[in-house]
């Protein structure tokens, strides 16, 4: 705050503001809802998912996952353990140091990704992609870039195909 006081929006500021907090609920909400209806999975599932089944041999260091979703270690260890009772991923010892572990996806786990991701796409495609022009997708897709920049946040490696 200044010391004149706060910087107030602006009309066109304000209707950016609360279009994108009306817009990410309603949008994540529907995509949600095809992914559990679709695949039986959760968004913490395929979030999951979608970054092991991108990297070389379906494992990652669990720290490393941590960092790169953005989440703390707890809640990465409750998310993997329920993810293990259900026989799609393993926390192995790391055999190059024996102090860390990582994650690696099980085969039926790399079976359910690979089932799960061409129907996610397509849930993003109707609730998302396919709504916007492709002016719209691009100024869109900058700005998230830009935001994510600005955050310090590193880039999730892309979903498989």
């Amino acid at each position: 705050m200044s010391a004149s006081g706060p910087r107030w929006l602006t009309d066109s500021e304000q209707d950016a503001w609360y279009a994108w907090r009306r817009m990410f609920p309603l949008v994540n909400a529907e995509i949600a809802r095809d992914l559990t209806q679709d695949s039986g999975l959760s968004e913490a599932d395929y979030d999951v998912l979608s970054v092991l089944g991108s990297t070389d041999g379906h494992r990652l260091r669990i720290s490393a996952l941590a960092e790169l979703m953005q989440w703390s270690r707890s809640r990465l260890s409750h998310q993997l353990t329920r993810m293990e009772q259900r026989g799609i991923v393993r926390r192995e010892d790391v055999a190059t140091d024996g102090r860390g572990a990582e994650v690696v996806l099980t085969p039926f786990g790399v079976d359910t990704i690979m089932t799960a991701a061409p129907l996610h796409v397509e849930s993003v495609r109707r609730h998302l992609v396919d709504v916007l022009t492709p002016e719209q997708l691009r100024t869109f897709a900058e700005v998230g870039e830009l935001l994510r920049e600005r955050m310090g946040v590193t880039r999730k490696p892309r979903t498989p195909r």
